[in-house]
């Protein structure tokens, strides 16, 4: 019975594992994001955007289409079986998460071509905090003793961060907030494959940027090297850690993922220090380097069983 009892344990911090992995690859990946959009900074940030959404949705729509038919036909069984309070809030969910992560890549590419490196990973240190208060309050969850003195020691690093424009700031804060409360939302939507759900939300996109296609008056873009960087954002920078991030949620808490994706902005800033060349003042180091101490500390539980 105890042999049992622990081989059942066994497999499911292996599968925990498995997940954890997931949340973790996703800011790793979202990182060097800068390179790549930096290299069509002369475009303007919503064609970056639209043609980055659209060339996403036609890959992931033939993707499914072609090797995960079945998966969609049982979730959209799943939703048209579901009562109508629960279809209606779902739909909702699916229309608000879209409608944050829309915001979130527009504020985040017009932040790294016009603004600057450094306020783009501002926004993804305020994510996690933002990200772990609201899934406290919102869903519920339970943070230990540890993961709040993290936080605070986390606090004091976006604190000597924050000292910049107001400009920067405001950007910033929009980048985080409307990145954290759409893990909230993509938490909160259960049942849906994963890959699934990140097309509907695509989907919904389109909605927006159709018409603004069609109304902004900018030519359609021509030049290789900005179809090769939409390629290269649909699928290394959307897809596959957008999939990633969504996969965790299954069975990481929202306040977990929303932790490592500090990895994001010390990759990021790294990025823009050796990589862009940007000036960075002093006790900004000095900020990154507490920001490591309090990721280790809010791990340490994990860290140990790992």
């Amino acid at each position: 019975m105890e042999s049992v009892t622990s081989k059942n344990q066994d497999i499911q911090k292996e599968s925990r594992g498995k997940y954890l992995l997931a949340a973790f690859l996703a800011p790793i990946i979202w990182g060097f994001m800068p390179i790549a959009v930096r290299k069509v900074q002369h475009f303007p940030a919503e064609d970056i955007l639209y043609y980055r959404i659209l060339t996403a949705f036609g890959i992931l729509l033939a993707f499914i289409f072609f090797f995960r038919r079945k998966s969609l036909l049982k979730d959209i069984a799943y939703i048209r079986n579901l009562p109508h309070p629960a279809k209606k809030r779902l739909i909702s969910l699916f229309i608000i998460s879209s409608l944050l992560i829309f915001g979130n890549w527009y504020a985040y590419i017009y932040t790294i071509n016009k603004i600057s490196v450094q306020a783009a990973v501002f926004g993804y240190m305020l994510c996690p905090l933002i990200t772990t208060f609201a899934a406290f309050f919102i869903l519920k969850e339970t943070l230990t003793k540890r993961k709040w003195i993290a936080l605070i020691i986390a606090a004091i690093s976006v604190y000597m961060l924050s000292t910049g424009s107001l400009i920067e700031v405001i950007w910033a804060i929009s980048i985080g907030g409307l990145y954290a409360f759409y893990l909230i939302s993509g938490r909160l939507i259960q049942g849906i494959d994963k890959l699934n759900l990140l097309a509907i939300q695509l989907f919904c996109c389109l909605f927006i940027l159709i018409p603004r296609l069609i109304y902004n008056g900018n030519p359609i873009p021509t030049e290789p090297i900005f179809w090769n960087i939409s390629l290269l954002l649909a699928v290394i920078f959307t897809i596959i850690p957008l999939f990633f991030s969504m996969y965790a949620l299954n069975r990481i808490s929202s306040s977990t993922v929303g932790i490592l994706l500090y990895v994001n902005p010390v990759i990021a800033f790294s990025v823009a220090i050796g990589y862009f060349n940007e000036v960075v003042d002093p006790h900004k180091y000095w900020a990154y380097a507490i920001l490591v101490v309090a990721i280790i500390l809010f791990n340490s539980e994990q860290l140990k069983r790992k």
